[in-house]
């Protein structure tokens, strides 16, 4: 199969040093970003001296072709088309090319900046062992044990207060952890990453053209009060997150159910026929669903108690914002010190609770990774979710110290619709995106913040990461071959003043003047905030971040915020740029372009809104 035409047009663009200004003409370019009037991206072009058919193809071919208004936001309905026709498509090879298609519109507006792929670090005392995790990041505590045995209490540090503990909720990894130590689904992950029957019996049937799902259950499954839990349940609670009014943010994850529609008004095609039969239809075969109905928004929840606590509907979450709240996994949760501790309480009535080997699962609610580091030395708690960056060399050599894969990718997430690209056409604020991504050093953030070994990321979809055709999606082939090498850009750390030139360049491009000494001019100045959360390594990234933009005179504050806060400025579009970090939720590369949906609540760089 020939090469994307639009590779080629991106990696056109990422050699933006050759095409663009050979001296800016700054009486022709926006004097701010400012400016009462836009000027267009091709008026900017020829202003620069740039290769205008160059400049319009490639427009024109990311799909960011500038409107009549001159809007910085790019039109994103083309691949909100295109990612959800590839819910539909059977045929994998086609597939997978549209997949490449989505990323790379997706890169192209230089909207999402990957840093590098994750891993995951944690300590953890060593007298404890059989606690495991999957590469998505979800954390199993209930068959630990402490010295090859049973024990009372497990002492755990995930992280601060969490946002939401209603599984339809939650959009957090260290949510989903408390998810699935205290819910269960049908399906559930074993030590080895296998997604194997939780509350189903077995696998599921599937008919011969692999949309429709026939799933029994086990016998005397219960909720956690002793009522009975029944596949009623499953439907209550799958037609519950797909509900507008709940306002799930991963209620696009139903969208290859038959019946989900837009999501507008969804009527899924699922069923109960009694009590032990979950029936569905899908619009298409699902190579990944398993996978899928392991995560925390297909787990059921209880439907009395969710209607009692929120009976006008105006907070669907109600029901799961104190302790004592009925669940039906491993662990209730009995005690909740706001902002300081929980404890989660063995459930005599899951389905396994004869081989769970921990009583209680007790948390620290921190971000404080020096206060964790020091309750973890102390033995106030036995496993340590982060470590502070200054400690990890001193730890990493330890018994206590563990790195585990993930398939993820630490990324900085640019608000589309945020001031700074005011007076901005939509490339010319793609263009300023990606100059700041061709400034900053990975190597350097993995080397002195990371220290793990992360791997640099020079794509949004993740190194390992399967392409739903029986190979690895991030590999160059004969049907797609990567702009630049293996991803879309090389890192600082490799390309250095190449790196530097084109991104002035690009600046230029969007109407920014440099002076001499290849600063930009007092006249038209960067000044950007750029929200984290607390932690020492989402801090000290950000000063690397804001010492890489300096070197052009790019000014950069840097906004800490507590973590629930932070999740609801992201989500609502209240920041300039802003730290993010996407752990896959199954092994598909859909799932790493699905949340840029115009209707993700994922969607935090507000792309479409």
């Amino acid at each position: 199969m020939k090469k994307k035409t639009l590779s080629l047009f991106l990696a056109a663009m990422m050699a933006a040093g050759t095409l663009t200004a050979c001296g800016s003409d700054a009486s022709q370019a926006p004097a701010s970003s400012e400016a009462a009037e836009s000027t267009s991206a091709e008026e900017t072009a020829e202003a620069d001296g740039a290769d205008d058919a160059v400049i319009e193809d490639w427009v024109e071919a990311v799909g960011l072709t500038d409107s009549a208004d001159n809007a910085a936001a790019p039109d994103w309905s083309a691949y909100d088309e295109l990612v959800n026709s590839i819910y539909v498509n059977t045929d994998a090879e086609a597939r997978e090319a549209d997949l490449h298609t989505a990323e790379d519109m997706l890169m192209a507006t230089g909207a999402v900046l990957p840093i590098y792929y994750y891993n995951d670090m944690y300590l953890e005392n060593t007298a404890w062992s059989g606690d495991f995790a999957n590469v998505f990041g979800t954390k199993y505590f209930m068959y630990a044990t402490k010295d090859g045995e049973a024990a009372e209490v497990f002492n755990i540090n995930l992280a601060s207060e969490p946002d939401h503990l209603d599984p339809a909720l939650n959009t957090s990894v260290d949510g989903a952890a408390l998810a699935a130590n205290s819910f269960v689904g049908l399906y559930t992950y074993n030590e080895d990453g296998e997604v194997i029957p939780a509350l189903a019996d077995g696998m599921p049937e599937i008919s011969e053209d692999g949309t429709e799902y026939t799933i029994t259950m086990k016998e005397g499954l219960k909720w956690s009060d002793g009522s009975d839990l029944t596949a009623n349940d499953i439907v209550y609670s799958w037609n519950r997150a797909v509900d507008p009014d709940t306002a799930s943010d991963y209620s696009y994850l139903f969208t290859i159910f038959e019946g989900y529609g837009d999501g507008s008004d969804p009527q899924l095609t699922l069923d109960a026929p009694d009590d032990k039969t979950v029936t569905f239809k899908l619009t298409a075969p699902c190579s990944y669903m398993n996978g899928l109905l392991a995560f925390p928004v297909f787990m059921p929840v209880p439907q009395a108690a969710v209607e009692e606590a929120d009976p006008d509907g105006t907070n669907p979450g109600a029901w799961a914002q104190e302790a004592g709240f009925v669940t039906n996994g491993a662990y209730v949760l009995d005690t909740w010190n706001h902002n300081e501790s929980m404890v989660y309480v063995k459930n005599p009535n899951f389905y396994d609770a004869d081989n769970v080997t921990v009583d209680e699962l007790h948390f620290m609610l921190s971000a404080d990774d020096t206060a964790i580091l020091a309750a973890f030395q102390s033995g106030d708690i036995d496993y340590a979710d982060t470590v502070p960056t200054g400690e990890v060399a001193n730890l990493k050599d330890t018994d206590e110290f563990h790195v585990i894969d993930n398939l993820g990718t630490y990324y900085v997430g640019f608000n589309v619709n945020s001031e700074l690209f005011d007076g901005k056409t939509a490339s010319q604020a793609a263009a300023m995106r990606r100059a700041i991504a061709l400034l900053i050093d990975r190597q350097y953030i993995i080397d002195t913040v990371g220290q793990t070994e992360q791997k640099v990321a020079t794509s949004f979809i993740p190194a390992g990461m399967s392409d739903g055709n029986g190979g690895e999606f991030k590999v160059n082939d004969d049907a797609y071959t990567y702009p630049v090498e293996d991803g879309y850009y090389e890192d600082l750390s490799t390309a250095g003043n190449a790196n530097v030139e084109k991104a002035i360049e690009l600046l230029k491009y969007a109407g920014y003047e440099f002076d001499d000494s290849n600063m930009l001019s007092a006249d038209t100045p960067i000044k950007l905030e750029y929200l984290t959360n607390e932690g020492t390594g989402h801090e000290a990234i950000a000063q690397c971040i804001q010492q890489d933009l300096a070197v052009v005179g790019i000014e950069m504050n840097i906004t800490r915020e507590d973590w629930q806060t932070f999740l609801n400025d992201r989500k609502n579009g209240n920041f300039d740029v802003a730290r993010e970090g996407w752990l896959a939720d199954y092994d598909d590369p859909v799932n790493m372009i699905e949340m840029f949906l115009s209707n993700s609540g994922n969607n935090d760089m507000q792309l479409g809104k």
